[in-house]
């Protein structure tokens, strides 16, 4: 096939379409909230700790980059109560927290979070509060437990996540637009491939690519993997030069305005081998035979889960019979985290896949030590307006380049 070409999809966002994004993020700012406390009034707790990053964004607008919940202490953790919101915060931060969280209330609290825990929390009048246990520390739970020993800490896992997996039109259109990033630097750095790059090279000129084409940052370090190296699921680029014949992996993905693409591409440099066109089309098939489950589910007003589709997917790749299947999971949610909620794999609840919301769907075949294949691409669902939607848009058709 031919090549596709930057120009073959959509520009990045302008800045009118930006401040609309933001403008709806706050508007969305109230039901959120209220929703948690539904949760909360169900689960008879009455505040509720919460110290993930893209929590703190997705109920105030605070945030914080990847990686710098690390060094920011405790600030940008929240309480939410009954009637408020409260943001915990240094010197450092407690501007920032004015400036993109008005509605909530700022404490600048300084290093100690213990120490201003029984005030924070009388303030709630809870005396049972929910804490994101799986995100907090057992020498922090053990601070906060001692330091108000008559409020009752109750561990909780997947409150926000459950919520945040049902997406809204305005999130949906920023993953969109984040793909749309991703597909377009790909497109750009196809004329570059060659043998003698070496993969390193290539994967930071593909970054280049997505942070001056659109991309406010990448949604994780780009996976550039050539011949046998494309066999690591989760591998890293190295100084290996490309060579002719063999597959090239990239897995990738943008930011735009905090929320996030993922994308697998596997491209053959020069003449492929047909054990490796071989691979590529029963991957491909495996995907393909996923989606249309999907497709087919929604046009008949039929539910469908994460664990039947990952199986569904595996069958095809299984019953073919010359190579094993992926290990990992067939996908994932993705939005203001790489990886969120729904769960398409084995371990995936028997719930339908909630809606509307967007998830990857990328099976794999890897060959130690001889090749790797990888196709993966961005589904929004919306089961309501009978929706199912590739958000990847660079092509899946097999791409030979010079060699």
């Amino acid at each position: 096939m031919t090549s596709p070409a930057p120009g073959d999809f959509a520009p990045p966002p302008d800045a009118a379409t930006r401040a609309r994004w933001r403008d709806a993020e706050r508007a969305h700012l109230p039901d959120r909230t209220g929703r948690l406390r539904a949760r909360m009034a169900a689960d008879d707790v009455g505040a509720y700790f919460g110290v993930k990053r893209e929590h703190m964004r997705w109920l105030t607008g605070f945030t914080l980059a990847e990686g710098e919940e690390k060094v920011a202490g405790h600030s940008g953790q929240l309480l939410v109560g009954p009637e408020d919101v409260a943001i915990v915060t240094d010197s450092r931060y407690t501007i920032q927290a004015h400036r993109e969280a008005p509605a909530a209330r700022i404490e600048e609290i300084g290093y100690d979070l213990a120490a201003s825990w029984p005030r924070l929390v009388e303030r709630t009048g809870a005396r049972r509060v929910a804490v994101e246990a799986g995100a907090v520390s057992h020498a922090l739970w053990e601070r906060l437990a001692a330091a108000a020993p008559d409020v009752e800490l109750v561990a909780v896992e997947g409150w926000l996540e459950a919520l945040r997996a049902v997406k809204t039109a305005d999130e949906v259109e920023r993953v969109a637009a984040a793909c749309a990033v991703a597909d377009r630097a790909l497109a750009a750095l196809l004329p570059e491939i060659r043998p003698g790059v070496t993969e390193h090279d290539l994967a930071l000129r593909l970054e280049w690519l997505m942070r001056t084409g659109g991309a406010e940052a990448l949604a994780f370090d780009v996976a550039c993997l050539a011949g046998p190296e494309a066999a690591l699921p989760h591998g890293a680029p190295g100084d290996r030069p490309i060579l002719a014949g063999e597959v090239l992996l990239f897995d990738f993905g943008a930011q735009v305005e905090g929320y996030r693409s993922d994308m697998t591409r596997t491209l053959f440099v020069g003449e492929p081998r047909e054990r490796d066109l071989a691979v590529y089309d029963l991957v491909r098939r495996s995907q393909a035979a996923a989606i249309g489950t999907i497709e087919a589910r929604v046009r008949a007003g039929a539910p469908t889960d994460g664990r039947e589709l990952d199986a569904i997917a595996r069958s095809v790749i299984e019953d073919d019979g010359r190579w094993p299947a992926y290990g990992h999971g067939l996908g994932h949610g993705i939005g203001l985290a790489t990886h969120e909620a729904p769960s398409l794999s084995r371990s995936a609840t028997e719930d339908p896949l909630p809606s509307p919301t967007v998830f990857s769907v990328e099976p794999g075949i890897y060959l130690e030590g001889e090749t790797g294949v990888r196709i993966e691409d961005l589904v929004h669902l919306d089961a309501s307006r009978g929706l199912v939607a590739r958000l990847t848009l660079f092509p899946r058709d097999v791409i030979m380049l010079e060699g």
